[in-house]
């Protein structure tokens, strides 16, 4: 049976310094997300690079901390958009179709890691060196919940909802898509955004 790193085409192994590290940062965020952290071994990575093993380690001390280091810069950027969004100075509805449009984005732009993200929790939960990622993770959600507080308190949301339950329905529907979206469909990043955002706002069902 052919081992599954000699069915991929090696790629050029060239660049030194931070753009070989975020090279293969690329190609490790690549496997991670298609075959799973767990399957994929450190040859898989520098067999993809075009390299050796061993080089591999001139690099990164271990694969786990490839993976910190992909997640720990994915986190940041999302907290900082969040965060950003959210002091923007728009109303509730504006700042709610602020992080729906620029969580797409993100989907659309770092795919591979917006798949870690949602993949490997069990993981993250396992292992404290990935307890940023949770953490990050509940701060990204005091965001969101906090503009379903505002919306309710001034009045463009309606009364009744539950502010957890809304984030987590909007949460979901957003990054699951991840799973089959794909850039070059029918459907990009900000059509789909388009989409859901008139159903959060208009509903599904024609008014009778």
């Amino acid at each position: 049976m052919t081992p599954r790193s000699a069915t991929r085409p090696r790629r050029e192994s060239g660049g030194t310094g931070q753009d070989r590290r975020g090279e293969l940062l690329g190609i490790a965020a690549e496997l991670f997300a298609t075959q799973g952290y767990s399957q994929t071994t450190v040859r898989d990575i520098a067999d993809a690079a075009g390299m050796l093993s061993g080089s591999l380690y001139h690099h990164f001390a271990s694969k786990e901390a490839m993976l910190v280091e992909v997640l720990r810069g994915f986190m940041e950027r999302l907290l900082q958009q969040s965060t950003d969004i959210a002091d923007s100075g728009g109303s509730p509805t504006e700042v709610l179709e602020g992080l729906i449009r620029s969580s797409f984005q993100t989907i659309h732009d770092h795919p591979h890691e917006v798949a870690l993200y949602q993949n490997e929790t069990s993981l993250f939960r396992r292992q404290p060196e990935f307890s940023f990622v949770l953490r990050t993770s509940e701060k990204i959600t005091k965001i969101w919940l906090g503009v379903f507080e505002d919306g309710s308190a001034s009045g463009e949301f309606r009364e009744g909802l539950d502010s957890t339950a809304v984030y987590r329905f909007i949460r979901d529907a957003v990054w699951s898509t991840v799973r089959w979206y794909r850039p070059r469909g029918r459907l990009r990043h900000d059509k789909l955004a388009d989409q859901l955002i008139d159903m959060v706002y208009g509903g599904l069902i024609t008014p009778r």
